[in-house]
């Protein structure tokens, strides 16, 4: 057939996953042009990308159920084949691959579907009827019944003249749904009527028949294909009798029993050929028989008029056969000629009757489907977070799923299929284990160790299995169940990521104990583990298994029996571990498995689970997740390690926790009176903490300035900058510890940053704690870390037994203290020089120095000054040096204090600097100008301030509108339409990449358009994604959902893709933008808005991206023509910002005071309990919190340990609090004082009275 006779047409693959990829690849090799078709949940899977053209499913049906039935929307789809000029369909398997009426209404629009004709598909899906077309021309049929069964008496009469067991099957069944085994008449009556509904509810036909049922029997079937003219050939068996719940997982030809008795293979090749002409087939399909084991009998089944999900093992074996072909051929010869089909010459049998037991090759495929054998295969849906399938010449692989593909509930879970060739059976088995251990699809549960297991068997090898193979078969994962996940239970491991650009670090929170954790349960010390958040979690495991749990004391039980925790444990096969809530001090609790998670990938460099990224699904883990173990069984006679008591750390309700001073700890930010008053001050440890910043309660700050100046309008504004982790970040009033999670760069001063090796102390910090920040020096800060290691050297030798524990290492470690320390935070001053500007070196903790340029104005200068800086302090490579992250006037040089010293880096950043030019006036910076659509005032910021109005702060001078707030600010006549237009007159520069996920800050080009807002005090918790906003001068897209404080004005396409998916983003750089780049904002409705995100989401949406050069000469140019502009603009702006700054100053007044009145209010908490005759044991709050709901009521009685008395809220999570097993059996008597539902409680108050 010539090309030019498939390229007349356009095909429509009515299908979606691996069989859509596969019918376009060789529809591209044909060269005709494609149309794909998808649902919303498919819009970013593959075959939508690879067709020349793609069409939604039923656009307007948000409903992601509803909607994912478009695939079998036969009227839907003919629309768009009408739409698009469609002339063939395939519609693969599935679906309406076997539908009448959609061929029907394809053949009524002209259209060919690439298959048979609609009354074959009626006769030959209507199982009765094929049953009676097979008897016609002698094909074997399964005793059973003639027609459909009259009634359940009908059908005992029958199977007792057959004999028992038998199969009670849906005629319009199939993929062995609607058939149920019955083993005598009393099983077949009560099964008679349930079968006889849910056939009908599945298929719309109630019909039912009956049919011998052999237990040991084998499932082959033969690939046929026909001209629709008479004319058909077969192209040999498939044996498929591996199945599970009566759908195939291993399929392979020639069949092992073929190969014993190629003479069956004759007959039952002869039987389907007749079959085929009696109903002049067209196109491809399969005819199904059931073969006796003992005997070699073999018995009509069914016949798929479709192509089959196992075709490419037919393929594999016969090189050189494309099916799919052959069909697109078949159905342009039927769509573009007379004779309707294609001749008997290019249809050769001969080519195809090769003995199975002379063939030259062996073909076996494998589907992998994410479920779950050890759960009755329950489907996985889930994220793919690593794909990587291997190749080889002998192996074909036809999979649509890659790395961050969605395995979605609403369809099938097949995620792929491996074929392997080979000169026999024996190596094809070999190659399939190979394919299996080398291809990593890691994220939901999958078969791939379950086909393993098959593959390595010997009932496999030998090739006995039957249909019932699998029944028996017994298959042990080696992993665990979550049974519950507690209150937030993940996976972390140690450091977590060390990238910078805003990519969450991740890891322990208490990285002392998870430590720790790892070596008592065998591992390295930084394997992942899991991070148990106050409420535990309990665990079944299928395997034995070495455990260690530390941390926070927490009940923890083996089978019901409790064990000591900070010592490994084995626990048994079937074993089920729990660890409940912890006690009275500290916050969370380490559970380390031998082995570790080897099948949770690494994101980034880290299996640490941060903000929706890495760990498993990238979230808290959950009941019902299924998660694979390594190496984790106890060696023989194995004996408990434990940590010595003296070695275990205490945790405390008063915490000291050691710093250095700095970056912003001196008189230009904080009175010196203020400094000494935030350092003697113990600090309240908020419910509001999470693992992305503890926030603290305690006495305003000393502010040594009214407001940041272009930084915005609050004190605590700085231009933007990089932070330290453990820095204390003062965001507005409220100090917040930038913990794990927390951002890397943003525009708050930093006071004062955690010594790395007290970092530990804040994973334990409870809520209603207190905190006392003790300056110490540099020194003292570097000699902890070799005490540390000191540590863990002689944990090591301890477990081993070689050394007792020494009390005086484990007393330094946790308890060493030293007198409080003042400091200088700047390391050091270069003054200025015209035309050099100032710089000042600032310590910001004991592993990153802030290099600060210029006064605090924004200068273009100053920024290409800190990029010539960068530049030649890369080509010094220095060793320790691992991230600068620069920004508006600063960058941040994040170093190893093991492996480089301050001093020593000092020395070489001063030397950078003072070897640099003196102008910089003639830089050129290559660059890019990239276009974003922005939707201007959009609905969704609105409604993040609305929430924001409801739960932080009603009133602000930024309330209820940023746009308005912006205008007012920067004065403004022409309101927030100008502000607007403003916004999006100027290109922006990107000066910095940082604060989470790679959020660009940006200022914009033209002086004239840069208008200026404070951070919003306190900052929001929930920004949309994409969200554009403004603090001081500075701009971010926000790159997901998070907090923030910018004054928010539209909504773009985030610069952040966490797949890697599109032009411009990769798996390795999930990000779009870099320093330089230019951004230039085009305005765009909601409507078009919605759909550029969509095509983003899939990775199609392509940015529009100029290559440029950014030339400080021109610009200088430029802002020197239009100066008196700027002059009047800033005029303006100046009257603006003091009249905005007066009003926030008395909105902020007002709103603290009704926070001090709220505080000062009598505690809901109880004093005593003894008013409640027969009371003797309570139920307490185990942190600062607020009542959510009250969950029993006085009578209540206690049944299990894990009834939930009362749901507190606290770190903007619900947190169920259990009666305990020590209260099981008990009745509630009552509540204690002022309980009730928003009440607020503190550590230890009593919630629940029981006797």
């Amino acid at each position: 057939m010539s090309t030019t006779a498939t390229t007349q047409h356009k095909l429509l693959i009515a299908n979606r996953g691996e069989i859509a990829v596969r019918i376009l690849r060789t529809a591209k090799r044909l060269l005709i042009p494609t149309v794909a078709i998808y649902t919303r949940s498919d819009a970013t899977s593959p075959h939508v990308q690879l067709a020349d053209e793609a069409a939604a499913l039923r656009p307007e049906d948000v409903d992601p159920v509803s909607n994912a039935r478009g695939y079998v929307d036969a009227e839907a789809i003919v629309a768009i084949c009408r739409d698009r000029n469609v002339t063939l369909v395939h519609p693969g398997y599935g679906f309406l691959s076997e539908n009448a009426h959609f061929s029907s209404l394809l053949a009524e629009a002209g259209i060919t579907f690439l298959g048979p004709r609609p009354d074959t598909i009626e006769a030959m899906g209507l199982k009765h009827e094929a049953r009676l077309l097979a008897k016609e021309v002698a094909v074997p049929l399964v005793p059973g019944s003639q027609g459909l069964l009259e009634d359940v008496e009908a059908a005992v009469k029958l199977a007792l003249e057959i004999k028992f067991p038998v199969m009670l099957k849906s005629t319009a069944g199939g993929g062995g749904m609607g058939l149920v085994v019955c083993q005598d008449a009393d099983e077949l009556r009560r099964k008679f009527t349930s079968t006889q509904e849910r056939a009908q509810t599945l298929f719309k036909n109630g019909g039912l028949f009956l049919e011998r049922y052999f237990a040991s029997a084998r499932h082959v079937e033969i690939q046929v294909f026909g001209n629709g003219l008479g004319h058909a050939i077969h192209m040999g068996e498939r044996e498929c009798s591996v199945q599970r719940r009566h759908q195939k997982v291993i399929e392979e030809t020639p069949s092992p029993f073929m190969i014993r008795h190629p003479e069956v293979q004759e007959k039952m090749c002869a039987a389907a050929i007749r079959l085929c002409k009696r109903i002049r087939y067209a196109s491809a399909g399969t005819i199904e028989f059931l073969v006796d084991d003992m005997t070699g009998d073999f018995f009509f089944l069914e016949m798929n008029t479709r192509l089959q999900v196992e075709h490419p093992v037919t393929e594999a074996a016969n090189p050189g056969l494309d099916i799919v072909e052959l069909m697109i051929r078949q159905g342009v010869a039927q769509h573009d000629s007379d004779a309707g089909g294609l001749p008997p010459g290019e249809l050769d049998q001969a080519r195809y009757m090769v003995a199975p037991n002379q063939k030259p090759l062996h073909a076996i495929e494998a589907r992998i489907y994410c479920e779950n054998p050890a759960a009755q295969f329950k489907p996985s849906p889930g994220v793919l977070q690593f794909v990587e399938l291997m190749k080889a010449e002998w192996l074909r692989v036809e999979s649509w799923v890659e790395t961050g593909t969605t395995i979605t509930p609403y369809f099938d879970p097949l995620a792929c299929k491996l074929i392997v060739t080979a000169p026999t059976r024996s190596e094809a088995i070999n190659r399939l284990l190979v394919a299996l251990q080398d291809s990593k699809i890691y994220g939901p549960p999958n078969n791939v160790t379950y086909l393993r297991a098959i593959c390595e068997s010997d009932a496999f090898r030998a090739g006995n299995a039957t249909t019932t193979f699998l029944d028996t078969f017994t298959f042990i994962p080696r992993a665990m169940d979550v049974l519950s996940g507690g209150l937030e239970t993940t996976v972390q491991d140690y450091p977590g990521r060390r990238i910078g650009m805003g990519i969450p670090r991740g890891g322990p929170m208490d990285s002392l104990a998870f430590r720790v954790a790892n070596v008592l349960a065998g591992n390295a010390p930084g394997v992942e583990a899991l991070e148990i958040t106050l409420t535990g979690c309990r665990l079944f495991f299928h395997v034995s298994s070495v455990i260690a749990i530390t941390g926070a004391i927490a009940r923890v039980t083996v089978d019901g029996e409790q064990v000591d925790m900070w010592r490994s444990v084995i626990v048994p096969a079937g074993g089920k571990v729990s660890v409940g809530t912890v006690k009275d001090t500290g916050f969370r609790v380490y559970l380390a498995i031998r082995g570790g998670f080897p099948r949770i990938p690494n994101y980034l460099g880290s299996k640490s689970t941060s903000i929706g990224l890495g760990g498993y699904q990238g979230r808290p883990l959950t009941a019902g997740d299924h998660i694979a173990l390594g190496n984790c069984s106890p060696a023989l006679n194995e004996q408990h390690k434990a940590c010595p008591p003296s070695m275990v750390p205490t945790y405390p309700t008063e915490w000291v926790l050691h710093c250095l001073a700095g970056p912003h700890c001196d008189a230009e930010f904080v009175t010196l009176d203020g400094c000494d008053e935030f350092f003697s001050a113990k600090w309240k440890v908020s419910s509001a903490s999470n693992r992305m910043g503890i926030r603290l309660e305690g006495p305003p700050i000393g502010w040594a300035r009214e407001s940041g100046g272009e930084g915005g309008s609050h004190p605590s504004n700085i231009h933007d900058n990089g932070y330290a982790f453990g820095t204390i970040n003062v965001n507005g009033d409220t100090p917040v510890i930038l913990t794990n999670d927390g951002p890397d760069m943003g525009g708050y001063t930093c006071l004062c940053a955690i010594v790395s090796e007290d970092l530990w102390k804040i994973g334990q910090l409870r809520p209603g704690c207190t905190i006392q920040f003790r300056r110490v020096t540099f020194a003292q800060a570097v000699s902890m870390i070799g005490i540390r290691e000191c540590y863990f050297e002689q944990l090591s030798q301890v477990i081993s037994g070689s050394e007792p524990p020494n009390v005086n290492v484990c007393h330094e470690l946790f308890t060493a203290s030293w007198e409080p320390s003042l400091q200088d935070p700047k390391l050091h001053v270069i003054f200025a020089s015209d035309p050099r500007p100032m710089v000042v070196f600032r310590q910001a903790g004991d592993s990153a120095i802030l290099v600060e340029y210029g006064e605090r104005k924004l200068d273009f200068r100053l920024r290409a000054r800190i990029h010539a800086f960068e530049t030649e302090l890369r080509k010094r490579d220095i060793a320790g040096v691992w991230q600068l992250a620069p920004c508006i006037r600063s960058t941040m040089i994040h170093y190893d204090p093991a492996v480089i010293s301050q001093s020593d880096l000092l020395r070489t950043l001063i030397q950078v600097e003072t070897g640099l030019p003196d102008s910089l006036s003639e830089i050129v910076f290559p660059a890019r100008r990239i276009t974003f659509p922005i939707v201007l005032d959009d609905r969704w910021n609105r409604q993040a301030l609305e929430r924001y109005m409801r739960s932080m702060r009603d009133e602000a001078v930024y309330l209820p509108s940023n746009i308005a707030y912006l205008a007012r600010n920067n004065g403004l006549e022409g309101g927030a339409d100008e502000a607007l237009q403003l916004l999006v007159s100027s290109d922006w520069l990107v000066f910095g990449v940082g604060f989470y996920d790679a959020c660009p800050f940006l200022i914009p080009v033209d002086p004239r358009c840069r208008l200026v807002g404070q951070k919003m005090n306190p900052s929001r918790t929930y920004t949309p994604r994409g969200a554009v906003g403004i603090a001081g001068l500075v701009a971010a897209i926000y790159p997901i959902e998070s907090p923030g404080g910018y004054q928010l004005f539209g909504r773009t396409l985030p610069a952040w893709q966490t797949w890697g998916k599109g032009r411009g983003f990769s798996l390795q750089k999930p990000w779009l933008l870099q320093p330089f780049d230019q951004v230039h904002f085009e305005p765009v409705t909601e409507e078009q808005y919605v759909e550029m995100e969509s095509q983003f989401d899939a990775g199609r949406y392509i940015f529009k991206v100029e290559q440029s050069n950014f030339s400080m000469s021109e610009y200088n140019t430029f802002v020197a023509s239009v100066a008196d502009d700027v002059e009047r603009f800033k005029e303006r702006q100046t009257r603006g910002v003091a009249s905005e700054e007066t009003r926030e100053r008395e909105l902020s007044a007002k709103w603290m005071a009704n926070k001090q009145a709220a505080t000062a209010q009598e505690p809901a908490g109880s004093e005593e309990f003894s008013g409640f005759e027969g009371a003797t044991a309570s139920v307490v709050s185990s942190l600062s919190a607020s009542i959510w709901k009250v969950k029993c009521t006085p009578g209540t009685t206690i049944k299990t340990p894990e009834d939930v008395v009362v749901i507190l809220e606290a770190m903007k999570t619900e947190i169920n609090v259990e009666a305990g097993e020590e209260n099981v059996g008990r009745k509630v008597l009552g509540f204690g004082k002022g309980v009730r539902e928003g009440a607020q409680v503190s550590p230890g108050e009593v919630l629940v009275v029981l006797q």
